[in-house]
């Protein structure tokens, strides 16, 4: 019978506090992540859903082509004695409804997330507090701007002919990127005190329906009676499509601009604040 003994030289050595503390060294940690930077790195991640899910895109393809096709041919002999000539005054607020309603899909992808259990491992990392939330919206520009490329193409095809040029189409899509980015933290803000997807879905479009049909986004808002006038007045969509409308037909308000752009600053700074308060809290 043969006997295998083991030698010294099989053992392992236990490592020496100056090894492991050569490895544990605190002055070798890489620097934390600024707070652009990880919004980027959380912008990116929601770019990369694109990538795996690209039915995802499917809100800001087909969904515009459909409203901007359907609205044109149903109402324009109606309203304005032919579909091109609508047109010239439909699009820009389907521009505007379409954008907005895919906002909402902020606080859907949001919710989801916190039912995965997937921001509670964000807010565990050492990085700036709001870098996720921020970073979701950053992707979510991307969005809004394949909607409204969709939209404007779709137009120029069937006879729109922005008075405004080049530039003022431009103008427009960046006045309502602008809105839509405040506007989302709306829907963040639902996004966390929702209990599931659903439940934000169905409260997004009770909203949103009211404020985007309620609107001069169809119709010239002359025509209506005087109480809905009122109601058409303090509709911030109506500022909006007013503004995107003047500056892509080249006649630029100034006045609705303005409006614009403190409703989005408004909405940015109370929302935020709530929404930041509210994770802070979850």
């Amino acid at each position: 019978m043969t006997t295998t003994v083991s030698t010294s030289s099989d053992v392992l050595a236990a490592p020496s506090r100056e090894a492991i503390g050569a490895v544990l060294d605190p002055t070798s940690r890489p620097p934390a992540p600024g707070a652009l930077a990880a919004s980027v790195a959380f912008g990116w991640r929601a770019l990369l859903r694109f990538k795996h899910m690209p039915e995802q895109l499917f809100d800001v393809t087909a969904f515009p082509l459909v409203m901007t096709l359907m609205f044109t041919y149903l109402f324009g002999g109606a309203l304005a004695g032919s579909p091109r000539e609508y047109l010239q005054f439909l699009l820009p607020g389907i521009l505007v409804t379409s954008v907005v309603m895919i906002t909402m899909y902020t606080g859907v992808g949001l919710n989801a997330d916190i039912g995965k259990g997937i921001f509670d491992r964000f807010r565990t990392l050492p990085i700036w507090r709001p870098a996720a939330l921020v970073g979701a919206l950053y992707g979510d520009i991307l969005r809004y701007l394949m909607a409204s490329l969709v939209i404007v193409a779709a137009g120029l095809a069937l006879g729109y002919r922005p008075g405004g040029g080049v530039a003022g189409v431009v103008a427009g899509i960046g006045l309502l990127v602008l809105f839509a980015f405040a506007f989302s933290w709306v829907w963040n803000l639902l996004g966390l005190v929702m209990r599931d997807e659903k439940g934000v879905t169905n409260v997004s479009m009770l909203l949103l329906f009211p404020l985007t049909f309620v609107s001069n986004v169809y119709v010239n808002p002359d025509t209506m009676p005087g109480w809905l006038q009122a109601v058409i007045n303090v509709n911030p969509i109506t500022h909006l499509v007013a503004a995107v409308r003047s500056v892509m037909s080249g006649e630029s308000n100034p006045g609705e601009i303005w409006r614009v752009l403190i409703a989005s600053a408004v909405l940015t700074i109370v929302f935020g604040s709530l929404t930041m308060r509210r994770y802070d809290r979850r």
